[in-house]
């Protein structure tokens, strides 16, 4: 049995980091599903950016041109055709697990994600568009973004939460989360809306790999995690969720984002044998899906009470590392990378519907 379907056999789902018009005309991704266990697909700006960069959108994106499809819209309109056709792959996982997986994910623009009103307008309209009952809607986690994962969830918008990077963060979007369930049920409405919130991991240890001691690097991701899914656990079986869970609601899951190891010097599997854990979701781009196939070994599920979690971050703090002042940073930083992805994406549009 291959390394990948034993964690998925585990508990965990393994979804693809990455979307291409390429893997989906040559079979990649059919062959992504039967072979190594993938059910569900995320995508950014940054990933639709290396797309759009290879060419093979050129002679659509100049025949949308000349209909006077440009900017924002060519680009939803290239990546929801994409996001349409894997959706459409993952309809049976979809299907079969009653739409606990079988996902894919659209990012609204990053440019909104410190503008909450224009945030819940492009989610309804691109959802709306998409007309896939198993697209997540992508939304950052940033204080402004909180109010419109609230005001989707209410409407019944399944929304991905994305750019989280610490426990607190994370609270904060599943309480958003919740507020929305919780005001479908007063309204009478049906609660089970899907939702999962992706928490960042391998840029806590890129972050920090200067600053502390040998023994401390690689693991402060790890350390996050372990806090991450204790509070996971604990408001799975808080009163405030078993409540709204009696009335028909689904768990906001747990996604581990940004799984790909920065150090080469560290295994190249190093965040997906840490990361094993049921219940949860471990997205990874197609070079670390491929090396867990080839060569990965899955570790210990990740302890429900976080293990040592509390001393890890002492010594952290002792090495002069300020976890919640990084975190802060961290999401800054992620959505600043975004914006620039962004930019160079629809400069690359432009260029394109120019020739």
């Amino acid at each position: 049995m291959s390394s990948t379907q034993k964690l998925h056999d585990l508990g965990q789902s393994l979804w693809l980091d990455n979307i291409t018009r390429a893997m989906l005309d040559d079979g990649q991704l059919q062959r992504y599903i039967d072979t190594y266990s993938v059910t569900g697909l995320t995508s950014n700006p940054s990933i639709f950016d290396a797309a759009i960069a290879s060419g093979l959108y050129d002679g659509e994106i100049a025949s949308l041109a000349k209909q006077g499809i440009v900017g924002e819209d060519l680009f939803f309109t290239l990546a929801i055709e994409d996001l349409q056709r894997a959706a459409d792959l993952f309809a049976p996982v979809h299907e079969r697990t009653d739409g606990v997986d079988g996902w894919v994910s659209l990012e609204v623009s990053p440019l909104l994600a410190y503008d909450t009103d224009k945030t819940v307008e492009w989610a309804k309209e691109l959802h709306g568009r998409a007309r896939r009952s198993n697209l997540f809607i992508k939304i950052p986690g940033t204080p402004e973004g909180l109010p419109a994962i609230e005001e989707c969830i209410a409407s019944g918008v399944p929304i991905n939460v994305t750019l989280l990077f610490d426990v607190d963060q994370y609270v904060a979007c599943f309480e958003a989360y919740l507020r929305g369930v919780e005001r479908r049920i007063a309204a009478g409405l049906n609660p089970a809306v899907s939702s999962v919130a992706s928490l960042f991991i391998s840029r806590w240890d890129a972050a920090i790999a200067t600053k502390v001691p040998e023994e401390l690097q690689n693991e402060l991701g790890l350390t996050v995690s372990l806090e991450a899914y204790r509070t996971y656990c604990e408001i799975m079986s808080s009163e405030r969720f078993q409540r709204v869970a009696n009335s028909g609601a689904r768990m906001q899951r747990l996604l581990w984002a940004s799984t790909k190891t920065k150090d080469p010097k560290a295994s190249d599997t190093l965040y997906i044998k840490g990361l094993a854990s049921p219940f949860t979701i471990n997205t990874m781009p197609d070079s670390t899906i491929e090396a867990f196939f080839d060569h990965g070994e899955i570790g210990a599920s990740l302890p429900t009470d976080g293990g040592d979690y509390l001393e890890r971050k002492e010594k952290f703090a002792a090495a002069g590392i300020d976890i919640s002042a990084l975190g802060k940073q961290l999401q800054k930083d992620g959505a600043q990378a975004f914006v620039k992805s962004w930019t160079e994406l629809l400069a690359k549009i432009e260029a394109a519907a120019a020739k």
